[in-house]
């Protein structure tokens, strides 16, 4: 058995979840990091959210989880480039990367959206920002945050 659980109902391990295992485990070591039980969790875990996420909300998802090891898998998965983290006001949101990512770079160029209304942290993947064409720099990071309202919550206020 596992030393971590997901607070919510586990099922036993079916050849499915036994597959996705093996796949986020062949991710993990495609990074350079090692698949601890811990590490496979969170990247499920965050491979199934819509939103950023903030150390306590991932950690309100486990039970019997030590906070300190959850935010040392944040941390050494954004130094691998499986995630990228979001600075909104003092808190800090994660989401995971997209392949293209490394322990160099973070391809992170797109607006992250802060709804007022629902208080969800989005990527914005339509809204791009152009890469440096110039050869006479290197822009490593750029950080895009905007506040506003998002979709649904403008539907919901429409009906």
């Amino acid at each position: 058995m596992q030393k971590w659980m997901i607070r919510e109902n586990t099922p036993t391990l079916t050849k499915k979840h036994w597959i996705m295992k093996k796949n986020i485990e062949q991710k993990l070591l495609s990074k350079n990091t090692n698949p601890t039980s811990m590490r496979i969790l969170v990247y499920d875990f965050l491979e199934q959210q819509q939103t950023a996420m903030s150390l306590s909300e991932i950690e309100s998802h486990f039970y019997k989880a030590d906070r300190v090891t959850i935010y040392r898998t944040l941390k050494t998965f954004e130094e691998k480039g499986i995630v990228h983290s979001i600075q909104e006001n003092t808190t800090v949101k994660y989401i995971l990367c997209h392949d293209g990512c490394d322990e160099n770079t973070h391809k992170d160029w797109h607006l992250h959206f802060y709804c007022k209304i629902c208080k969800q942290t989005t990527c914005k993947e339509d809204f791009i920002i152009p890469q440096n064409g110039s050869q006479n720099y290197r822009i490593d990071e750029l950080k895009l945050f905007g506040k506003g309202i998002c979709e649904n919550c403008i539907k919901e206020s429409l009906q």
